[in-house]
């Protein structure tokens, strides 16, 4: 082959392909009490918008009953609105989130116009059938309670396999902002539904990446460079307005998108083992060279994670981050 030629090729397929495939990616979201969520699901669309994922879907595990219309006016904002949307069926519903309502209210989206979410367990199975072998991360930023009904799902119509079989051929990774390490007692774990964190963290059949209270707790971000980024009227901008007025917040679940979805080293990796969880949802951390959970530690300055954060929560992505 003609050398120029050749190298016309390789320049236009660099250009065309990406250089990897997108990962894909389902959000397990508390969207309600912390405006952090909110937070978790802005870095997503960056990265989507930046074409390292695709997101799959958002299940809302949650009694606040505009949590699903908040996450589907954030998604329209981002001009994906058809990402599917799974909730918990048949539970009481609320209102107590200091944002939800608005932005589901004041923002359009699907929703408003009569579309209904998904049941949680329904959307599961049908994204994990539909998809390739080992391929999808699945982030859980709440409680458990839908990634325990997935787990223990029997087959039917959508496919023959079991929650457990489709999460162990599906599923390459789960990342889970939960617990405290090496032991303690976190809200995911024991608020409102411990049974279900015992459930899934006992029997999930791969690996487990958890980010703990630990981690996340001394990286503040959406303050001042948020709220100076951010048109007023974004809604990310009003989620965290509403929530304590652009103070700066926590960044837990945060933490659990940057370990999934960036290649950079922002945290040590403990040795393998395995996290017990006890009836009243706290924890604790037994070593296992065969485990197959990890937990983070603190490696680099939170403040310099923080800039990482807040940056991918308000569009900006740069490669190495």
């Amino acid at each position: 082959m003609n050398k120029t030629i050749q190298l016309f090729l390789i320049l236009f397929f660099a250009v065309i392909l990406p250089s990897q495939a997108q990962v894909q990616v389902i959000l397990d979201a508390d969207l309600d009490s912390d405006v952090d969520d909110v937070g978790a699901l802005a870095m997503l669309h960056t990265l989507e918008d930046h074409q390292k994922i695709e997101i799959l879907g958002v299940v809302i595990t949650s009694d606040d009953k505009d949590a699903a219309g908040c996450a589907a006016a954030i998604n329209t904002y981002y001009k994906r609105p058809d990402i599917p949307i799974g909730v918990e069926k048949g539970i009481e519903l609320r209102s107590f989130s200091k944002y939800t309502k608005q932005l589901a209210t004041n923002y359009p989206h699907p929703l408003k116009n009569g579309k209904q979410p998904e049941d949680a367990t329904r959307l599961y199975r049908r994204l994990l059938v539909n998809s390739s072998d080992n391929s999808v991360v699945i982030i859980s930023i709440g409680h458990l309670t839908n990634l325990r009904k997935l787990l223990n799902s029997k087959a039917d119509h959508i496919s023959p396999l079991s929650g457990h079989e489709l999460i162990k051929q599906k599923v390459k990774l789960w990342s889970c902002m939960g617990g405290q390490y090496p032991n303690g007692k976190e809200a995911n774990f024991y608020r409102p539904d411990p049974e279900s964190t015992t459930i899934a963290v006992k029997n999930w059949p791969g690996q487990v990446i958890f980010s703990g209270w630990e981690i996340g707790n001394n990286i503040i971000t959406g303050a001042d460079y948020l709220k100076h980024a951010l048109d007023s009227e974004h809604p990310v901008s009003l989620a965290y307005k509403l929530f304590n007025g652009y103070q700066g917040r926590q960044s837990w679940d945060q933490t659990s998108i940057l370990v999934a979805l960036t290649d950079q080293h922002y945290w040590k990796l403990s040795p393998k083992g395995n996290v017990i969880v006890n009836e009243d949802g706290s924890n604790s951390w037994e070593n296992d060279p065969e485990g197959l959970h990890q937990y983070l530690i603190e490696s680099l300055p939170p403040t310099e994670i923080a800039k990482v954060i807040d940056a991918l929560m308000v569009g900006i992505y740069r490669p190495g981050f």
